[in-house]
């Protein structure tokens, strides 16, 4: 891993600049319900986790309790030297209150991959 790819020597805004976008092609694929475009950005290991199956179980069961992904509001970027951990503030349309979203970033073939996401 090149000093540019330690995600320990790169500032915050940096690490969200990379974040932002994946994080809202995650939420997308995830309203649309389409796993291809969801899973585009994953490692595979999680490729082997999230399966057609079960993102469509999950999709369906968040917009049947919660509604649609609205607001997300960074809170947090933690640097580690080989990933990159991002927690937001996240709303949706039929829930109150607010809920954690989190991702891990990898760098791994030349591209920032997901790890590990979650709403909760």
């Amino acid at each position: 891993m090149t000093a540019a790819m330690r995600f320990d020597q790169m500032t915050d805004q940096q690490l969200w600049n990379i974040a932002n976008p994946i994080m809202d092609n995650l939420m997308d694929a995830s309203t649309q319900i389409n796993y291809a475009q969801h899973v585009r950005d994953f490692t595979k290991r999680l490729k082997a986790i999230v399966t057609p199956d079960h993102f469509q179980c999950v999709c369906q069961q968040y917009q049947t309790e919660k509604g649609y992904f609205t607001t997300r509001t960074p809170v947090a970027v933690f640097h580690r030297p080989d990933s990159a951990a991002f927690v937001w503030k996240q709303s949706f349309t039929k829930a109150p209150g607010e809920f954690v979203a989190e991702m891990v970033l990898v760098h791994r073939d030349g591209r920032y991959l997901v790890d590990h996401a979650m709403v909760f």
